[in-house]
C-alpha cells in the first residue's frame, strides 16, 4: 500500500496477454469478491508521485453479481454520486472523479 489512508478506485496491473477490461473484471473479482459488468471507459490517466508514477485506465462499471467484500483493503463501499467528492482521494485518481461527475452527474 503506497497510499494508506487515500481512497483509490480499485485495480490493478494487466498480466500478460489480458485485456484492460478483463484485468478490471478479474481484479474486481479478486478484490471485491463481486462481478461487474463494464459499461464505458472514460481518459487514461498518467500520474508521477514522488517516488513512483502509474497510468491507469478507467472505467464505469456496473454491479452484475455479488456483495463487496474488502479482501485487499481496509474498506470498500459504494456511495452515490453526489458523495465522492466527500472522499480523501488519491492524486491520481482526481482526474476520475472529476470526469465521472460531469458525465454522471
Amino acid at each position: 500500500m503506497k497510499l494508506p489512508l487515500k481512497w483509490e478506485f480499485p485495480g490493478g496491473k494487466i498480466e500478460n496477454g489480458e485485456s484492460k477490461k478483463e484485468c478490471l473484471c478479474r481484479e474486481i473479482k479478486e478484490e471485491l469478491q463481486i462481478d461487474i459488468t463494464i459499461r464505458s471507459a472514460l481518459t487514461m490517466v498518467e500520474h508521477h508521485y514522488a517516488d513512483f508514477s502509474l497510468q491507469l485506465f478507467p472505467f464505469v462499471y456496473s454491479l452484475q453479481s455479488g456483495e463487496v467484500k474488502a479482501l485487499e483493503h481496509a474498506q470498500a463501499i459504494w456511495v452515490n454520486t453526489a458523495e465522492l467528492k466527500n472522499y480523501d482521494w488519491a492524486e491520481a485518481d482526481l482526474p476520475i472523479v472529476e470526469e465521472y461527475l460531469i458525465a454522471d452527474p
